[in-house]
């Protein structure tokens, strides 16, 4: 008789299905590194203004502790700057949770300045990179209709 590991995909239960989801649409035309840190920012602010959207603290077989981090995957899609807009518009118009990157933020190197770009814009015109949303699966995923899957 051969035993498990927790690894041991046999022994796993059934995969969580979330009713929720969180999202990142990113502007197809931006640099990986561009990528990576517009979606860091996009999705920081989650955590501290929708608290069940993180799950219990990490321990190690050591007992060291590490952060809890988000208690559901983060998908990430990317889309031109028109699906952008929309997908913007459509978050605003169901009032799910979001965040915006613009690429005024690129410019600027700290909070106090990145909010008073943002602030300096109307809505209209924000030049958005990126945009994150949370909400009811179905919702989130209308928001994101015209987006593909990030590669």
């Amino acid at each position: 008789m051969s035993s498990t590991t927790p690894l041991d995909t046999a022994a796993s239960p059934a995969p969580v299905r979330f009713d929720t989801k969180i999202a990142v649409l990113l502007r197809a035309d931006l640099e990986p590194w561009q990528r990576l840190n517009v979606t860091a920012f996009l999705v920081s602010g989650l955590g501290a203004t929708l608290p069940e959207v993180v799950g219990e603290p990490y321990e190690d077989a050591d007992q060291v502790a590490y952060l809890p981090m988000f208690r559901q995957p983060v998908l990430v899609f990317q889309g031109e700057k028109e699906t952008l807009k929309a997908a913007h518009e459509r978050a605003l118009s169901r009032a799910l949770p979001r965040a915006v990157f613009t690429a005024d933020l690129f410019a600027t190197g700290n909070d106090r300045d990145n909010r008073a770009a943002v602030r300096a814009v109307p809505t209209a015109e924000l030049d958005l990179v990126g945009l994150s949303v949370y909400g009811p699966r179905n919702a989130v995923d209308k928001v994101l209709k015209g987006a593909r899957m990030h590669p």
